[in-house]
């Protein structure tokens, strides 16, 4: 159980979100604080996963095909939910590291890794405390509906982060969606555009693929490119 201690307030919860963020409080429900520019300073929702699919049930198709095609290193993915991709990756060889800050997301990888008998690192924490120990540790980053997540004042920040993670290099490969909400419409997940995403990673990053992949889920279809981009030397 947590408590806000300004007001008093008990949640039957051991985390609380920060305002803008969101954790999953249980398989497909998350609780998000969002602010509010007056006395009453923020409400709280709970958020059902929805047919854009939060949660695939399984790995991310167009992540097996890639890791068919890059040869096996040190692997992180940022935001992982579940861990249906870690373990894919670390089943074909890959050195994994899986990031959420929510502790049931944690748990899900850590039981999924002991089940499938193969080694997955988890870190429980917020993405943005990883630059400390992390600096130019990994070879890919895989980004799957973490970018959506974060507040969109906050974009250039995991920029910042994931350039700072990635070995020279490295490669980011992405799915960013969603592509047919504004930006300024509610979240998450907070919509974004191509330029967006192209504006943020301008500097310093080479696109190395680009396309909308024909193994995109059905209800992601059309609303998420894949874009890989490279961390220049």
């Amino acid at each position: 159980m947590s408590s806000d201690s300004e007001f008093g307030i008990q949640y039957p919860f051991a985390e609380i979100p920060q305002k803008g963020e969101w954790i999953e409080v249980a398989r497909g429900v998350f609780w998000l604080q969002m602010s509010l520019p007056m006395a009453l300073d923020h409400i709280n929702l709970y958020v059902l996963e929805d047919d854009a699919g939060w949660d695939l049930g399984g790995p991310t198709p167009v992540f097996e095909l890639i890791a068919e095609s890059i040869s096996p290193g040190k692997l992180c993915i940022i935001g992982c939910g579940r861990g249906y991709d870690a373990i894919m990756f670390a089943q074909k060889g890959f050195d994994v590291t899986a990031v959420d800050f929510a502790p049931s997301a944690i748990q899900a990888v850590q039981t999924l890794a002991n089940e499938a008998d193969v080694p997955v690192n988890t870190v429980e924490t917020d993405i943005f405390s990883l630059t400390t120990d992390s600096t130019n540790t990994f070879e890919y980053i895989i980004e799957q509906t973490c970018f959506c997540a974060i507040n969109p004042n906050r974009r250039k920040d995991y920029e910042q982060l994931v350039r700072q993670i990635l070995k020279p290099g490295g490669k980011l490969i992405g799915l960013w969606f969603p592509l047919d909400k504004l930006v300024t419409d509610d979240g998450p997940p907070w919509g974004t555009t191509i330029d967006e995403v192209k504006s943020i990673f301008k500097l310093g990053w080479k696109i190395e693929l680009e396309e909308f992949p024909e193994l995109s889920i059905g209800p992601r279809k059309g609303r998420e490119k894949l874009i890989i981009f490279r961390k220049q030397l």
